[in-house]
């Protein structure tokens, strides 16, 4: 297998992915936008979702058998004043290794819980229960329809940043394993979560559908132990 040739084929092809979320929040170099409209918001996800997942592919095959050494721990440096980055201010995004993973402990420790004490239910009349509180889903949208795109955006200038230097994330990926190995008990050990990766989708609507499937796929084939 040609390893190097998969990683800059589909490390091209996610570069022009990125560069159309780009253009479509209207960013160049390390800038942000605060708010942009609701749909927007959402295009951009359902694009950048998958992106990521095939961009933390790249990287498990990247770090393809490298071996990395732990450098000696620090102390916590002293937090610094708020300012440009690159001028003691908010250093840059940094690209998240691992996929979310989806909190499936918590959900059977609730029907265990319940299934050993049943819950009392108690009816109680109309007239005495206070008016219901409205939820966040219940909450109208902004007036103006424009939404937070902080956060959007550094995912974006992240995934950017991983894009353009993956040797250097490869490297963070395996520290990474290194930490998870030498821990008493980690919640997990793989950085890619069991089952399809996050923004997978079934049926294929966006180029990016396309390099995730073969991203995941080559990503589990790097991650199997060499018999050989």
């Amino acid at each position: 297998m040609d390893w190097a040739r998969a990683i800059e084929r589909n490390s091209e092809a996610l570069k022009g992915i990125v560069a159309e979320l780009f253009a479509m929040l209207g960013l160049a170099g390390e800038a942000t936008v605060s708010r942009i409209p609701q749909p927007l918001h959402r295009a951009v996800l359902r694009v950048l979702r998958p992106a990521e997942s095939a961009v933390r592919r790249l990287v498990v095959i990247a770090a393809r058998g490298l071996v990395v050494k732990l450098a000696p721990s620090r102390p916590m440096p002293k937090p610094m004043p708020a300012g440009p980055i690159g001028k003691g201010g908010p250093s840059r995004p940094s690209f998240q290794l691992f996929d979310p993973r989806k909190n499936f402990a918590e959900l059977h420790q609730h029907r265990r819980r319940f299934t050993r004490n049943p819950p009392r239910i108690h009816f109680f009349p109309y007239d005495t229960l206070s008016p219901a509180r409205p939820t966040a889903a219940d909450a109208p949208p902004p007036p103006d329809g424009l939404v937070n795109a902080e956060r959007l955006s550094r995912r974006l200038q992240a995934l950017k940043l991983a894009l353009e230097d993956l040797p250097r994330q490869a490297r963070r990926l395996a520290r990474w394993r290194v930490r998870r190995e030498n821990a008493e008990s980690p919640k997990f050990r793989s950085p890619l979560r069991p089952g399809p990766p996050p923004g997978h989708r079934r049926k294929p609507v966006h180029q990016v559908d396309e390099v995730l499937a073969e991203c995941h796929g080559l990503a589990c084939d790097a991650m199997r132990p060499d018999t050989s």
